[in-house]
């Protein structure tokens, strides 16, 4: 017999409709009598507030990894984390890069909230709740399960707004799938070694400045100026910049603020093609972040600033490499 822990969030899974919209007001525990824990499954929960992830701060977050970490040293099996879509790419990715134990942490939510007559969180929660007891998910890190298939964290996105199938990983695809109660094997891919992250100090603050046609440096400037510690791009195609992004760039790496490509397209990489684009960025020290999103780029920019202030591209060039 297996034991979860259950750690809720939010989100629209816990979501009701009221006189001024949808708000997260459903406890864990009524969450988990809605899904119906597996047979042989024993399921622990607690509640960590109750708000919709687009509310979440980096604290909160950092305090939300803290949380599932501790829950896994009670010795669980495994963790669910109910979380609101919105920015749950990012939550998942941020215990991914600190996750340092074989057994799983799966992040979960829903599309349709929980008074909806055809509410989808039910479902989700049952498939998480299987994939954190099945020894598939072992040495997989976090995971992001949603609408039958479970996500590796690294390169997950949200690529649909209202659909059920809210999330999926361009380029990659899912590594689990939950079919007639059943966690079948997909892929299993290679994970960076954790982090050393401390989770009780404030990460650096990093920005991400979109690129789109004729953008000048005002917003990286900006960005700077407000405290940025590091910039992450999000950049055209390939990893492509306006001429006066490319020029402010160069002078931040200069100036000793790191700068991190991703790109504005959910599928593929990034990669120093072409002579005024981006491989004058490499040429000028910026770093290129693989298939990452600009928003789990964000993150991984703040650990190596942390973990490296005087030298992050480091960590930067070993976790991506």
């Amino acid at each position: 017999m297996g034991r979860i822990h259950l750690l809720a969030t939010g989100g629209t899974i816990a979501s009701r409709h009221g006189p001024d919209g949808l708000a997260a007001l459903t406890p864990a525990a009524e969450l988990l009598t809605a899904a119906g824990p597996p047979p042989g499954l024993t399921v622990t929960t607690s509640d960590l507030g109750a708000v919709g992830s687009f509310a979440l701060t980096t604290p909160d977050l950092r305090r939300l990894v803290d949380e599932a970490r501790r829950s896994l040293a009670d010795g669980v099996d495994g963790v669910v984390v109910t979380h609101g879509t919105d920015t749950m790419e990012e939550s998942v990715y941020l215990a991914d890069l600190v996750h340092d134990d074989p057994r799983p942490i799966v992040f979960t939510g829903s599309q349709r909230p929980f008074d909806s007559p055809a509410p989808d969180g039910p479902a989700n929660l049952a498939d998480a709740l299987r994939v954190a007891s099945s020894p598939a998910a072992r040495d997989l890190g976090a995971l992001l399960c949603f609408d039958g298939e479970a996500f590796a964290a690294r390169g997950v996105r949200k690529v649909d707004t209202l659909r059920s199938a809210a999330f999926g990983a361009p380029g990659r695809g899912p590594v689990l799938r939950v079919a007639g109660g059943s966690v079948l094997s997909l892929g299993r891919p290679a994970r960076p070694d954790p982090l050393p992250l401390d989770l009780a100090v404030e990460l650096p603050r990093v920005d991400v400045v979109a690129c789109y046609l004729g953008a000048d440096a005002a917003l990286v400037h900006a960005a700077v100026d407000a405290g940025a510690a590091g910039i992450v791009l999000e950049a055209f195609g390939a990893g492509n910049v306006p001429p006066a992004v490319a020029e402010a760039a160069e002078d931040l790496v200069a100036r000793g603020v790191p700068v991190l490509i991703c790109s504005r397209v959910q599928s593929g990489p990034v990669l120093p093609l072409y002579a005024a684009g981006g491989a004058r960025l490499a040429r000028g020290g910026a770093v290129f972040a693989g298939d990452l999103s600009p928003w789990q780029g964000r993150l991984l920019l703040a650990a190596a600033l942390a973990l490296a202030p005087d030298d992050p591209q480091r960590v930067l060039t070993a976790y991506l490499a």
